[in-house]
């Protein structure tokens, strides 16, 4: 994962509501996960969720301008999207179980 990944993961939570981020941050990364393991399986990016990085499936859909990192709420997501990884470090098997449904976040 690279920075690039959160700061996408990051933008594409500035529409979800704050009380629904941490939900919507680990289903992103689900169906990251899900969309790399589709891609190393079938050499191809997954028809929905892309190549398997989070900038892949978070660029389908029209995302804000970056705020700057000073910015509380984008701060806020961003906070999300690394608890969300650190709790997926922990817990693998919660990729799995929030990867479903097709839309994103």
């Amino acid at each position: 994962m690279l920075l690039s990944d959160l700061n996408f993961a990051a933008r594409a939570l500035l529409s979800v509501p704050p009380e629904a981020r941490h939900a919507a941050a680990s289903r992103l990364l689900a169906r990251a996960d899900a969309a790399d393991r589709y891609r190393r399986r079938f050499r191809r990016a997954h028809p929905d969720w892309g190549n398997g990085t989070l900038v892949s499936l978070t660029s389908s859909a029209p995302l804000p301008i970056q705020p700057d990192l000073r910015d509380a709420d984008y701060a806020a997501c961003l906070i999300a999207v690394l608890r969300a990884l650190a709790r997926s470090a922990v817990d693998p098997g919660s990729r799995d179980r929030s990867a479903q449904g097709k839309s994103v976040p």
